[in-house]
């Protein structure tokens, strides 16, 4: 197994990315290459790595979905009880990533995330299927179950009650607020471009580094 993996490699011929011409606002340039994945057969173009740590510096990383991007920051839903939820309440750094292969792009954000407001997640929550809003309500997220027949039996109480479900206090949007984005384009023979953007007191300053 090990030797097939040494020798999976491929030349990265799509597309080129230079500080000359890239955009000054990391943001804008986020939304356009975004706006291209979507463009593209690519699963769920907003899909996104968030890596949290925790108050004694254990790691942990997982899929989720971005459901806004704006000058303000990224945001997500989840239960705030759950495994990220605690770890953003003792440590509210946070890394994200995002592959998008399909286009040889990866972008990297690191940040600090904080709840939206109550009213953003209400809204959020009422646009939802009514079969995610029954779920969320239903599902005790990241805490041990006995079986998936549990599970399913929460999620049918849940969704005979009568009337609108309304959206559990435990459950909301965490807004990432950028202080760094980094862009990669593969190249070719590894010579890959990544452009860096901190953030500074005088706005948004790009460097280049080696691949």
């Amino acid at each position: 197994m090990t030797e097939h993996l040494a020798n999976m490699r491929r030349n990265y011929l799509s597309d080129v990315l230079d500080e000359s011409s890239a955009a000054s606002d990391p943001f804008a340039l986020f939304a356009t290459w975004l706006d291209d994945v979507r463009h593209t057969d690519a699963i769920e173009a907003n899909s996104m790595v968030l890596a949290t740590v925790d108050q004694h510096g254990v790691p942990s990383a997982r899929t989720v979905l971005l459901k806004e991007c704006d000058d303000r920051g990224l945001v997500f839903y989840t239960n705030y009880d759950s495994r990220k939820g605690r770890n953003i309440g003792e440590n509210p750094a946070v890394a994200l990533v995002f592959n998008w292969p399909t286009l040889e792009r990866q972008v990297r954000v690191e940040g600090l995330a904080s709840r939206v407001s109550d009213d953003e997640s209400d809204a959020y929550f009422s646009s939802r299927p009514i079969g995610s809003q029954v779920g969320a309500a239903a599902s005790p997220q990241s805490e041990p179950v006995p079986d998936r027949t549990f599970l399913e039996a929460r999620f049918e109480r849940t969704a005979s009650t009568n009337g609108p479900i309304s959206r559990p206090a435990n459950w909301g949007g965490f807004r990432v607020v950028p202080t760094m984005f980094e862009f990669w384009q593969g190249r070719p023979n590894r010579l890959h471009d990544r452009l860096r953007y901190d953030q500074t007191p005088h706005g948004w300053e790009i460097i280049r580094l080696a691949p």
